[in-house]
């Protein structure tokens, strides 16, 4: 649909649209500015993009796109100008740009395509840049590749790692191959492991290992020395210590990828993880993308963050997206009159406008919260509350009126309560300072190419997890075990997090403080006097409405019980 047509736009906001366009590299550089995002959508932006262009705009334009046409164009070339041709016919070529203003499009298309005419379309940079990474054929080396590498070749500069690029040395062009397909697959960890007679890599993609993929022994020394020069690490570290903590960034076609390095030794060699902090597929924002939560819990958790003071404590398992949407929240009270630190180990997202401090090793912890609490802050970011000393830390600063943002693990919102307990923490302090206990998780969503659907659960199930009866009759959709080329086998395609809070409310707190609820009856009052949803109730909506199935909620819930 061309969004051109029929809207009609506020003046104002269609002069400062083009104001930005003017001294930005792309449309996507415009959704950063959050005041301008909040007045209008994504889709009315890239409108006033093209009615002030005079170019049609489609936000959608993949379907559109010939990938063996595509793949002739050089991707490095393309995703610096942000552009991508798209099919060509009848001398004719279909262009998308990001930029209408940028004459890298039109230079290129007239010294490649010299004899054709060219029609253009405006799109969103997020368009153009899947594209590009659809048309890259890369699928790592091959075995006699790996067996052709002559490890005496090695060599210790790296100077700037980008994965899109040939290298002539052979262990990089290894390395390079792995990361780039791990983002092209949007992969969240690499691992590389060490066996008595193997040595492999796999990569965790929506929550599951894949497939390992075997290379020579060989190269196991020179992988682990190649990956240590990423971070200006000596080899010699390897012998040193146990565990080996890192960060590089990979440059994949223009756009920068942070890294996280993490190695322990092992019986047999090594095993490392390396978290890939891309950003790109991700929508860090609260009540979109995968954090589209329901709107009783959206409205609690803007009640909490507008509170003055207290503690907002997110829980769950070690890759359950809580820094994503302790993120999101921090962009929500990202204000020029609030003044924003973080402490976080590592930072893994930058939000201009908020201070980001790294944790090199646990000894700078102290030190670092009692600067923070000399630097004027309003809103304090905690990664983790790990032991008695950084909850200690976190109920200080909340009672000095301080908003503070923080992680802990464990199982339910209510046991939060239960674990600053047991971390010697005070139960009225708790009370005082606890504003939101919430728990989250991320679930499997169900590929929509390949899913399958049933007349039902089995009875079994549903005795074993507790559901209603009516699911025996209820239609359901499940993932298909052998997948297809959409979601590369898996049956799924992408995750989304669901998010149980617990409103700590000043009657409330009175009562936790003074011993006559617990923590659990504190849940299960809040639920029924709120009516919000659990873990369990979201994914078992998340399954009635065909997005999941069983399988995956097993996977992330204990559903063996009912509350």
């Amino acid at each position: 649909m061309n969004l051109n047509l029929g809207i009609e736009f506020n003046e104002t906001i269609q002069r400062l649209i083009i104001s930005q366009l003017r001294t930005s590299t792309s449309t996507d550089e415009i959704l950063s500015d959050e005041a301008l995002v909040r007045k209008c959508s994504k889709t009315r932006i890239l409108g006033a993009v093209g009615r002030a262009s005079g170019l049609p705009a489609f936000p959608q334009i993949r379907e559109m796109a010939d990938a063996e046409f595509v793949g002739y164009c050089d991707p490095v070339v393309l995703s610096r100008g942000m552009f991508v041709p798209l099919r060509r016919s009848a001398q004719q070529i279909l262009l998308a740009v990001a930029n209408p203003w940028d004459y890298r499009a039109d230079d290129y298309c007239a010294s490649r395509f010299p004899e054709d005419d060219v029609l253009k379309v405006v799109t969103l940079a997020s368009e153009v840049s899947s594209i590009i990474e659809g048309s890259s054929s890369s699928s790592g080396p091959s075995r006699a590749e790996l067996e052709a590498v002559e490890v005496e070749e090695f060599s210790n500069e790296c100077p700037d790692f980008d994965v899109t690029r040939q290298y002539d040395e052979p262990i990089a062009q290894l390395v390079s191959s792995m990361v780039s397909d791990a983002i092209k697959q949007h992969a969240s960890d690499i691992h590389i492991k060490t066996e008595k007679t193997n040595f492999q890599y796999c990569f965790r993609v929506d929550g599951d290992l894949g497939q390992r993929v075997d290379m020579p022994i060989k190269l196991r020394d020179r992988v682990d020395a190649f990956l240590l020069n990423l971070m200006r690490l000596a080899p010699e570290e390897r012998s040193k210590r146990p565990g080996i903590s890192g960060r590089f960034t990979a440059s994949y076609y223009g756009r920068a990828v942070g890294v996280r390095y993490e190695r322990h030794r092992t019986y047999r060699g090594y095993h490392v993880t390396m978290r890939l902090l891309d950003k790109t597929h991700l929508e860090a924002r609260l009540g979109m993308g995968t954090l589209a939560f329901d709107e009783e819990t959206l409205f609690e958790l803007d009640k909490a963050m507008a509170v003055p003071s207290g503690i907002i404590v997110m829980s769950g398992p070690t890759g359950s997206g809580k820094s994503t949407t302790l993120n999101a929240m921090l962009r929500e009270l990202n204000h020029p009159e609030d003044n924003i630190l973080t402490l976080e180990n590592p930072v893994e997202d930058e939000i201009p406008g908020v201070t980001h401090c790294d944790l090199r090793d646990s000894t700078e912890f102290k030190p670092m919260i009692a600067s923070f609490m000399r630097s004027d802050p309003d809103v304090i970011l905690m990664g983790e509350v790990r032991d008695r000393e950084s909850a200690e830390l976190a109920i200080e600063a909340a009672i000095t009126g301080h908003k503070v943002l923080t992680t802990i693990h464990t199982p339910r919102a209510s046991q939060i309560i239960e674990r600053f307990q047991q971390l010697g923490i005070e139960r009225w302090k708790i009370a005082q300072t606890l504003k939101a206990a919430c728990a989250q998780r991320l679930v499997k969503l169900l590929c929509t190419a390949c899913r399958e659907k049933r007349d039902g659960i089995a009875e079994r199930d549903i005795r074993l997890f507790h559901l209603d009866p009516a699911w025996a009759q209820r239609p359901v959709y499940v993932h298909r075990k052998e997948g297809c080329p959409e979601c590369k086998g898996r049956g799924y395609s992408g995750r989304t997090a669901i998010l149980e809070i617990l409103p700590i409310s000043p009657r409330m707190g009175d009562k936790l403080a003074k011993g006559e609820i617990t923590p659990f009856e504190l849940e299960q009052e809040v639920q029924r006097e709120c009516g919000l949803p659990s873990l369990r109730d979201n994914g078992l909506k998340l399954m009635a409405d065909g997005k999941t199935d069983l399988d995956a909620l097993k996977k992330v819930l204990d559903l063996t019980y009912e509350t």
